[in-house]
């Protein structure tokens, strides 16, 4: 059952997803070359506590799978998405997405970016602007009453004119007082088909894109999502909540954008190439 919200639980909505927002804008400014995922776990750790909150993954449980060991999911490379902190060092060229999540006053936010290490290769650069275009494109269509096959077709289409892979198997979601709440969002599907999203859901959008196949496999520690060809992946995240006129965007990159040096795709002009 999707869960709509009252103004005043979309208010407390809101501060976890600025929340989560300014703690992705506290990891992007130690992102360098020989930094270690764990380190910016750490670092994600400390800034959500000190903010009187929860980091929402530390503990999760899903599928049978060990408690999730850590604060971040941080996704290196051919890592799509779960990727566990550890003591690895981010490298010149690396894309490494950070997916952060938190509870705070007994509600969720939950947003992810991913960012280059250093400068990211044309190849790569071209898949994070088409990754992240295709976000913007999926939150304008997450209209009242509109269906999530509308949000998964317009990302999917998008996605694929460019070459790249969109993973079927993992999915967006509701969000609210869980992590996870009905409906799932797919970043693939058909327009007119699937859950129709009402005034009041609150939803995350996030395409996760291959620069090659679409098919995934799964690391032995039963988290980590990888491409199954070895190419790069990216990942972008937004909190939306439909309303009657246009979705607002819950989260933002504002913060990041204070530490990051914008790149192209930034731009916000969407391409169809």
């Amino acid at each position: 059952m999707v869960h709509l919200k009252s103004e005043r639980e979309l208010e407390l909505v809101r501060a976890s997803a600025d929340l989560v927002s300014r703690t992705l804008g506290e990891v992007a400014r130690c992102i360098a070359p020989g930094v270690t995922t764990l380190e910016l776990d750490d670092i994600a750790e400390q800034f959500v506590r000190d903010n009187g909150a929860e980091p929402a993954f530390k503990g999760y449980v899903a599928n049978g799978l060990p408690p999730f060991p850590a604060t971040l999911c941080v996704s290196v490379n051919d890592a799509v998405v779960h990727g566990i902190p550890d003591r690895y060092c981010l490298r010149e060229g690396d894309l490494v997405s950070i997916d952060c999540g938190v509870r705070l006053n007994g509600f969720y936010g939950d947003s992810a970016y991913t960012f280059a290490v250093g400068e990211a290769s044309d190849e790569d650069a071209r898949l994070c602007r088409i990754t992240f275009e295709a976000l913007n494109l999926g939150m304008a269509a997450a209209q009242d009453s509109a269906r999530v096959g509308d949000i998964g077709h317009i990302v999917q289409r998008h996605c694929e004119a460019a070459g790249y892979g969109v993973v079927r198997e993992l999915v967006g979601h509701g969000i609210g007082r869980k992590l996870h709440e009905d409906p799932q969002v797919p970043n693939v599907g058909r327009p007119g088909r699937g859950r129709r999203i009402r005034c009041g859901a609150t939803i995350c959008i996030e395409p996760m894109v291959n620069r090659g196949t679409s098919h995934v496999t799964t690391d032995e520690d039963g988290w980590t999502i990888r491409t199954a060809d070895g190419t790069p992946s990216a990942h972008y995240e937004h909190m939306v909540a439909i309303t009657l006129d246009q979705p607002e965007i819950l989260t933002t990159f504002a913060y990041i954008e204070e530490v990051v040096e914008q790149p192209p795709y930034w731009l916000g002009n969407v391409t169809h190439d």
